[in-house]
């Protein structure tokens, strides 16, 4: 099997995995609250990335690395996982889970003012039109299928979706100047985020579950979400000989997602989630094909 084979099999993956994490949270959090999934989500995903690790025999790594940069990984921890997965979380506890998934698409699109005002980087003309058209979609998308006004069935739902694509934008942009070898970096995130999320959870809830479909839910998310989907994309990213081109499988896995979502939760999709999802994919693409012109 060639490296291009291989790097669209490990990115096909992760888009399968990807999608079906909207429904697998909204299915979860109908059995435990959202302190409870980040908690053991984050335990079953430090344990994979950890294991990842040892398997590549590279456990001084992480020593050495939060020796180095203990300040930076606990910031980043913050952020991601903490921060973002319990905004994220509340969300989709609020929301149909198709409209807190397209809105999550965004952040790339925050990504980008962010990179101006804390990277320097330049912004052109086509960014503009991108967030205008990827924030089009989503009014579309808030009205959840009422189109007589402007008036947004759970404001506040909506208010947290957003939230979380600020805080993944601003991981990012840490991210981005962060010396740290990726795998260890997450790794060390996660292993700092267990002991901070129960700590959350022994406040505001209880760590202790009994409900067999919240552990499993909870498994799930930590695996397809958090851990597994970030080594397959981090091989098919490292596999392929044009990142570009994988890079642009994440523009299926929105629209798988809703296939998941409708089939197991059986919501019956607004017309307004397509269209709106529909807009927020072409600024995405807008935005994505000034990248490979200026590249």
């Amino acid at each position: 099997m060639s490296d291009t084979t291989r790097a669209y099999l490990y990115g096909g993956l992760t888009v399968l995995f990807w999608s079906t994490v909207a429904t697998a949270f909204k299915l979860t959090l109908t059995h435990i609250d959202i302190f409870q999934l980040i908690f053991l989500a984050c335990v079953v995903s430090a344990a994979i990335l950890l294991t990842a690790v040892g398997i590549q025999r590279r456990a001084g790594e992480l020593v050495h690395a939060f020796t180095r940069h203990w300040q930076l990984t606990l910031l980043s921890a913050s952020l991601n996982p903490v921060m973002y997965y319990l905004v994220l979380f509340a969300a989709y506890d609020r929301l149909p889970a198709q409209v807190a998934q397209p809105i999550n698409y965004t952040w790339a699109i925050v990504l980008t003012f962010f990179s101006m005002v804390f990277l320097g980087q330049r912004m052109h003309r086509s960014d503009i039109v991108a967030a205008l058209v990827c924030y089009a979609g989503v009014v579309l998308i808030a009205q959840q299928g009422e189109l007589g006004g402007l008036a947004i069935p759970d404001g506040f739902g909506i208010a947290l979706a957003l939230a979380s694509t600020f805080i993944w934008a601003g991981y990012w942009v840490i991210n981005f100047r962060d010396p740290r070898d990726p795998l260890i970096a997450l790794c060390l995130n996660f292993l700092v985020a267990v002991p901070a999320t129960l700590a959350i959870c022994i406040v505001f809830s209880d760590p202790i579950v009994d409900s067999i479909a919240g552990l499993a839910g909870a498994a799930w998310v930590g695996i397809f979400e958090m851990g597994l989907a970030f080594l397959c994309w981090s091989l098919a990213l490292k596999l392929a000989p044009n990142t570009s081109r994988v890079s642009n499988l994440i523009f299926v896995s929105p629209f798988l997602s809703l296939v998941f979502i409708n089939a197991i939760l059986g919501e019956t999709l607004y017309a307004t989630t397509f269209i709106g999802l529909g807009i927020i994919v072409s600024g995405l693409i807008i935005q994505r094909l000034q990248l490979v012109k200026a590249t």
